[in-house]
């Protein structure tokens, strides 16, 4: 990985060198706009609206349009004054508890490296960070735009997450919200309950899960590479509207168990027969010495 930023973490009168590194990578197949007929890529070329004429990477600034249609300038000389405090600078705020927080304001995360001679103060703080079992609010500035952000702990690394500002965050005004609510059978409550055990896990487990969509792409690049013919994958069939909410939710509870049925029979189909010989019970060995159990 290649470090896209440094700074420091400012935790009360400690300062981290730290460098911070993407978390994550988008995986999907990179496709480009082509001519159909010949392949050739389509290219844009950035041209002034006024006169007309394309302009230089170096001689394009950032501009605020006005309700009337106005333009207000803004050069990079211009934003490089505006005060950012926050600058190079990830600066803790306070600590809480991490299910205190909503999902829907998280933004991108990041891991943080300590530099070399940083390492014990960050270990300090994500030992103390763990030990805690909470959070770290910051403030950071990445790219010239202000973010509050969370600090934890992941896999023995100090993860930061940036948030959305509160303002950020869209209200759900949708016209149901202001209906009266249907009635809610228990019946269908409790139905829809089961549904939800029956579909259960103790953990989440991400690598269960495959991008189809991207392996089929990928599969049906490398045959035009090789020459073949590509085959037309079936249309997905359209579910029908729900008419009995009892109904479907029966049906789906009865589908879960199917499944996970059909998946523990194949599991035990899979495990290797045993043999006459293996089945013979083995000749008693002398009690091995019991050793005490090794700490967590």
């Amino acid at each position: 990985m290649r470090a896209m930023w440094k700074g420091s973490v400012s935790f009360g009168l400690v300062s981290i060198p730290i460098q911070l590194y993407a978390a994550t990578e988008n995986k999907n197949v990179s496709l480009r706009q082509v001519h159909e007929a010949d392949g050739g890529r389509i290219q844009y070329k950035r041209f002034c609206t006024i006169d007309g004429q394309e302009v230089p990477y170096a001689e394009i600034a950032k501009g605020y349009e006005l309700p009337d249609g106005e333009m207000v300038v803004i050069t990079d000389a211009e934003m490089a004054e505006l005060p950012l405090s926050t600058q190079r600078t990830i600066d803790v705020l306070e600590f809480v508890p991490l299910e205190s927080i909503d999902p829907i304001q998280y933004d991108r995360t990041y891991y943080l490296e300590p530099q070399k001679n940083a390492v014990k103060p960050y270990v300090v703080l994500r030992d103390a960070l763990h030990k805690s079992s909470q959070v770290a609010i910051a403030k950071v500035a990445v790219r010239q735009r202000e973010s509050m952000a969370v600090l934890r702990v992941h896999a023995d690394v100090l993860v930061m997450t940036t948030m959305l500002w509160p303002d950020e965050v869209r209200e759900p005004d949708f016209p149901f919200l202001r209906d009266d609510p249907p009635q809610i059978r228990p019946q269908e409550l409790t139905m829809a309950g089961s549904l939800i055990d029956s579909l259960a896990e103790p953990v989440f487990e991400p690598e269960k899960y495959h991008d189809h969509y991207r392996e089929a792409l990928e599969q049906m690049i490398e045959a035009k590479v090789a020459g073949d013919e590509t085959t037309k994958p079936a249309a997905v069939t359209a579910k029908a509207d729900v008419v009995d909410l009892m109904a479907a939710l029966q049906a789906s509870v009865d589908a879960a168990k199917k499944s996970r049925q059909a998946a523990a029979e194949s599991a035990e189909s899979e495990e290797p027969a045993v043999s006459d010989e293996d089945a013979k019970p083995a000749k008693k060995k002398p009690a091995a010495r019991k050793r005490a159990p090794k700490s967590a």
